[in-house]
C-alpha cells in the first residue's frame, strides 16, 4: 500500500483535545494524511477557557523539527499556536527552505478569548512568517489584526486577502465564521484571482478548535496534490461535518467531531 502523506503540524497543545495538537492529529488523519508534531507551548484549558500557558524554549522547538524533516517525507507543514516572536522566528528559519506546501495558521485568540499570541509578535508574524506561507488561515479578527484593516462584508474579507498576498503569501482564505453580513463564507485569495466558499451557519455550541481543524484539513489535501483553491474547499466542508456532529463535552465550547465519517469508529 502506498504510505499516507506526512503533514507536520507545529502548534501548541491543548489539555481538552479540542484544539492544537490534538485537533491537528485528529483532522490529518481522517483526510488521509499521517500527522507528526512539533509542539511550540502547553496550555492547561479545557472547553470553558485556559487557564495557562508555558511556552516550550526555541531549541526544544527546533529539535521537534529537525527529527521529524530528517527521516519523514513530509509533503505538508501547518503551523498554528506560535505564541512569541523568538518561537516565530526559529519556525520561520526552519521552513524557509521547505520543499512543501506550508500552511500558516495566524492564531492570536482562543475560543474563550485568551491571548495565544504576544502583542509584540503580530509584526514578526506578518513580517517574518507569512512569506513562507502557500496559505495563510486568518479568521476575521486575526485578518484585522494583521492587515490593520476593518472586516464587516464579503468585500472586505477580499481586500484583506489581497493585503496579506501582498506582504508575501502565495494566498490567503479569509474565514467567515465571524462575518456579519455573510456568516459561514470564505474567500480565497491569491495573486491573480479571487474564490467565494459560500456555507450554511450551523447554530451549535460544537465549535472549538474549528480554526487548527480547518487548517489542518486544508494542509492535508495540499499534502496529497489537491491545488489551495480544491484544498479549501475540501477543507471547509470538513469543518462543517465536524461542528454539525460536534460532541457534547464540556461546559464550555464544545469540541468538534473530527471522525464524523466514522473513519474511526467503524
Amino acid at each position: 500500500m502506498r504510505p499516507p502523506p506526512v503533514v507536520l503540524s507545529i502548534a501548541g497543545s491543548d489539555s481538552g483535545a479540542g484544539a492544537g495538537i490534538q485537533a491537528d492529529l485528529k483532522a490529518i488523519h481522517a483526510n488521509g494524511g499521517y500527522a507528526t508534531t512539533a509542539i511550540t507551548a502547553v496550555t492547561a484549558q479545557n472547553t470553558r477557557g485556559v487557564r495557562g500557558a508555558w511556552d516550550l524554549p526555541p531549541d526544544a522547538i527546533v529539535a521537534q523539527i529537525d527529527a521529524v524533516l530528517d527521516d519523514f517525507d513530509v509533503r505538508a507543514i501547518k503551523t498554528g499556536m506560535l505564541s512569541n516572536a523568538a518561537t516565530i522566528d526559529v519556525v520561520a528559519s526552519r521552513i524557509a527552505s521547505a520543499a512543501c506546501p506550508v500552511v500558516v495558521d495566524p492564531v492570536m485568540i482562543a475560543k474563550g478569548g485568551h491571548a495565544l499570541l504576544a502583542a509584540d509578535a503580530v509584526e514578526a508574524l506578518r513580517d517574518r512568517l507569512l512569506r513562507h506561507a502557500t496559505v495563510v488561515t486568518p479568521n476575521r479578527h486575526e485578518a484585522e489584526r494583521l492587515t490593520g484593516r476593518s472586516i464587516e462584508r464579503v468585500d472586505d474579507a477580499i481586500d484583506a486577502g489581497r493585503a496579506l498576498v501582498a506582504r508575501g503569501a502565495a494566498a490567503a482564505v479569509v474565514k467567515g465564521g465571524h462575518l456579519p453580513s455573510a456568516p459561514a463564507t470564505d474567500v480565497v485569495v491569491t495573486a491573480n484571482d479571487v474564490t467565494v466558499l459560500d456555507g450554511t451557519w450551523i447554530d451549535s455550541t460544537a465549535t472549538h478548535g474549528t480554526g487548527c481543524t480547518f487548517a489542518a484539513a486544508l494542509a492535508t489535501r495540499l499534502a496529497a496534490g489537491d491545488d489551495v483553491v480544491d484544498a479549501a474547499r475540501a477543507a471547509k466542508a470538513f469543518v462543517t461535518g465536524a461542528i454539525r456532529s460536534g460532541h457534547a463535552l464540556g461546559g464550555g465550547h464544545n469540541p468538534t467531531d473530527a471522525f464524523w465519517r466514522g473513519t474511526a469508529r467503524s
